[in-house]
């Protein structure tokens, strides 16, 4: 009798401690971007009026909403290198819509933009989860696909922003309450998909499969549905993403997006997803995209080249990955000593 009492005691704990894992990791990367807006501000005091922190949150919120679908797919052990690509064919795609029926409402480009994000996800889930064949190939195959897609469409063409709606291109700079509305709709991704993975049990499933593909196969998840599903919201973001990007930019082409997708696997990863799978939030993605954006704005405002710009990016990267992997160590050491005293 008492040992049953005493598992699922220790499974709570062990919930616990993880948990406070991702609270310390996040903690730290919001420290450290305080501490970089704090340096900087000091050096040049406009960098943090009103419209400076309106440029830094329009800045990074596209590359969180690419965050927060590449981070669901990490969990799960796998990576998405289509999304730049997805984001730059959703965005032409959306000039085009407007080109061709300039009354178009603004909410039929929204879900025209995630769906055909979405219908990229479903070939690249279809590959992987079906056809058994590694994220990494099938994702870097797809990038070249959608990009060369979007080359041949546009065909040298550019849609200026003087052929969009004024209401869509006010959109891309309006404010509510002080608050850019192109960071509301990453909010609104960001709080959706927390909620989702925290509270729902296909959610929970997806950190089961990164952290062990068999294990979870034998425990009677379905593997394959739920990697499936992962890149489906994956692209869907990213079509997402595609749209904003046209509603801040306006000038748009077939290099759109073009190099995103490195950014934004680096800010899931500073963000504390790990790699391995298994482990992160949308959260820790989402401040890993605000940190790099900032940094982007802040080191040429210290004076820093942008060669150590680059150099500062991927230092953050690898004392991530190298973090990541001392505190998984350390947790599953903690997690074991616990169970032997249980």
């Amino acid at each position: 009798m008492t040992a049953v009492t005493q598992a699922p005691t220790g499974a709570r704990e062990g919930t616990r401690l993880v948990h406070r894992v991702f609270v310390i990791r996040e903690l730290g990367i919001a420290a450290a971007l305080v501490l970089l807006v704090a340096v900087t501000t000091l050096v040049n005091p406009r960098f943090l009026t009103a419209q400076g922190i309106k440029d830094l949150l329009l800045g990074s919120t596209i590359l969180a909403v690419l965050a927060v679908g590449q981070s669901i797919v990490v969990i799960t052990r796998n990576v998405d290198l289509s999304v730049g690509s997805v984001l730059g064919l959703s965005a032409f795609a959306t000039g085009s819509l407007f080109l061709a029926n300039p009354g178009l409402p603004i909410p039929v480009a929204l879900i025209a933009g995630v769906l055909l994000g979405a219908a990229c996800g479903v070939v690249n889930g279809a590959l992987i989860a079906a056809a058994r064949v590694p994220a990494l190939v099938v994702t870097l195959g797809t990038l070249y696909v959608f990009r060369g897609v979007d080359y041949t469409w546009a065909t040298g063409r550019q849609i200026n922003a003087a052929d969009m709606p004024p209401g869509f291109l006010r959109m891309g700079s309006a404010t509510l309450l002080g608050v850019p509305v192109l960071a509301l709709f990453a909010v609104m991704v960001l709080v959706a998909a927390g909620y989702y993975l925290r509270t729902y049990r296909s959610g929970r499933e997806l950190y089961a499969i990164g952290s062990s593909p068999p294990a979870a196969r034998l425990a009677g998840i379905p593997v394959g549905k739920r990697v499936f599903a992962a890149f489906v919201v994956s692209g869907a973001l990213a079509g997402l993403a595609g749209v904003l990007y046209a509603a801040r930019f306006g000038t748009l082409d077939a290099n759109a997006g073009n190099g995103f997708e490195l950014n934004v696997v680096a800010a899931v990863v500073v963000g504390g997803v790990a790699i391995f799978g298994g482990s992160g939030s949308v959260y820790g993605a989402a401040l890993g995209a605000v940190l790099l954006t900032t940094i982007s704005s802040a080191l040429p405002v210290l004076g820093v080249s942008p060669f150590w710009q680059r150099a500062a990016v991927g230092a953050l990267i690898l004392a991530a990955i190298g973090l990541d992997r001392a505190l998984a160590v350390r947790m599953a050491r903690s997690l074991r000593g616990r169970s032997g005293r249980g």
